[in-house]
């Protein structure tokens, strides 16, 4: 089973008589300070501050955000080394603290630091910058670990990484004895969010990364299992016979190609029994999507390891869930399958019935995302779902639109899209409402079927998430198209080069 647990022991408060000297001290400072310090203000050590001074005189450092300058302290102080992180002026959001945090820790990791000290300014400390004291302790709790993520390649020699022992979040001496007990609860529960949103992030992000070979259908479902079973929670697996059974036409021809099976995979969490609310979190599980007969180009087709980057965001989601235990109710649908090429494959011009009586018209057997989604999501509201949100590496298309930056969305519920993309906000996970005028679920009509499983080129993410929004059945529903934002070719802030574990954190702040 995955498993990452976080090694990093995480403190809020002044150091003790007695307790291990820092080998790294890290300070926040912004354009502004350095303006303002004229000489006066000390931050570590008078020769210390001097030498940064000289750097920014020069332009060495221009404490930009997220800029690092490095400082040896040469035996002045016990810390071997200080690291001055830029960062914005005030006010400092939540995705500020998070962004200047995993800079911290490529510091750390830069000089192999073992336990580091951060020092935090008093606005901070506070909740005076723009976020709540435990809203800025979890974002840079979540800042640092998710920074130190690495992925875990398969090699014969095991690469040995570097690991930070201790971090110490260090306040400003300016407060009296009540405040400081009052904000070291506030520290401390924010801190403990922190790490649990990062170590399921990082689950799925290793989730993610598994090499197609060792993460078919049937492994996606074992990890699903093991998980639901450390978190005491309902599990079925559905396998292909029973799915049979059942009439996912959707989820069985999409798998139809394969030697290895489709599963249809559901978790059950009931934290409010007598709240008839349940919430569908729906994640699309293709472990590895060559196209079908629609063959994909072979440049990148190593990278469809992601597709099923929507599923892990539905674990690592279930993990915090399962770990919080929130008041609320939550069925996880996974529809897992592999999409090849072989002589069982479904067809261009082929037509399939989805567990929900609807017929479709295959026009593309790359657009197999929302056949099985089609199936989840018809799967989620017969076992009760009330509100729906489907998370899915869907379309190319999302990022023509938006980059990699941004995670697109389509809704027939403008209340649900907002507390979703609050969540996000809180997350530091974008999401952009996309238009769904009707009009656009036209290029869905098909001579043959209900509807094709494409309308074309143009507007193609809409269409895509209005084809699964068809099988919402006029409940709330909300689609997230994170095919930007799952997978990266390369680092950026807090998030690494290859998977990126988006939309686990913002599912979680939605229902916890």
């Amino acid at each position: 089973m995955l498993d990452y647990s976080v090694n990093t022991q995480f403190t809020y408060g002044m150091k003790k008589q007695g307790d291990t000297a820092a080998d790294l001290i890290i300070v926040f400072v912004s354009k502004e300070d350095m303006a303002a310090s004229g000489g006066e203000r000390q931050w570590v050590h008078q020769q210390v501050d001097v030498a940064l001074r000289g750097y920014y005189a020069k332009s060495v450092f221009k404490a930009k955000p997220q800029e690092i300058q490095l400082i040896p302290t040469l035996g002045l102080i016990a810390a071997s080394h200080v690291a001055f992180i830029g960062v914005d002026s005030a006010p400092l959001s939540a995705g500020r603290l998070r962004d200047a945090a995993a800079a911290a820790a490529k510091a750390a990791v830069r000089v192999k630091a073992q336990h580091v000290d951060i020092q935090l300014r008093h606005d901070i400390v506070i909740g005076a910058t723009g976020c709540e004291p435990k809203q800025a302790a979890q974002a840079l709790t979540e800042g640092f670990l998710l920074g130190l993520y690495h992925r875990k390649p398969s090699k014969r020699e095991e690469e040995a990484r570097h690991e930070v022992s201790a971090v110490t979040w260090i306040p400003e001496d300016t407060l009296n004895a009540a405040e400081s007990e009052a904000l070291q609860e506030e520290w401390s529960a924010g801190i403990q969010r922190g790490v649990r949103f990062a170590e399921a992030t990082a689950f799925a992000r290793d989730l993610t990364n598994l090499p197609g070979n060792r993460l078919t259908p049937e492994a996606l479902a074992e990890e699903a299992e093991k998980l639901a079973a450390r978190l005491n929670m309902d599990c079925e697996i559905i396998d292909e016979w029973t799915a049979a059974e059942q009439g996912m036409g959707g989820l069985l021809g999409v798998g139809l190609g394969s030697a290895n099976p489709p599963r249809m995979i559901v978790l059950h969490y009931q934290g409010a029994p007598d709240n008839d609310e349940v919430w569908g979190l729906v994640g699309k599980g293709i472990t590895f999507d060559t196209g079908g007969i629609s063959l994909k180009k072979a440049d990148g087709m190593e990278e469809m390891i992601s597709d099923m980057g929507g599923a892990a965001a539905v674990l690592g989601a279930m993990q915090i869930i399962g770990e919080l235990k929130p008041a609320v109710n939550v069925v996880a649908v996974i529809p897992a399958a592999e999409n090849m090429p072989s002589d069982r494959a479904l067809k261009p011009g082929d037509v399939i019935t989805t567990m929900s009586g609807r017929t479709i018209e295959i026009v593309n057997t790359d657009a197999e995302g929302r056949l099985v989604l089609a199936d989840g999501l018809t799967t989620a509201i017969r076992r009760g779902a009330t509100k729906l949100i489907d998370v899915a590496t869907l379309t190319g298309a999302v990022m023509v639109a938006l980059g990699d930056l941004i995670t697109g969305a389509v809704t027939n519920d403008e209340t649900l899209m907002q507390r979703v993309v609050q969540a996000g906000y809180r997350a530091g996970e974008r999401i952009w409402p996309l238009p769904s005028d009707p009009y656009y679920r036209k290029q869905l009509n098909s001579d043959a079927a209900d509807m094709k499983n494409s309308g074309g080129r143009y507007a193609g993410t809409i269409t895509g998430g209005l084809f699964i929004g068809v099988f919402a059945e006029e409940k709330p529903w909300v689609h997230l198209d994170i095919g930007g934002t799952a997978f990266l070719n390369k680092e950026r802030g807090w998030e690494p080069k290859g998977a990126t574990g988006v939309m686990v954190r913002t599912l979680a702040e939605l229902l916890t």
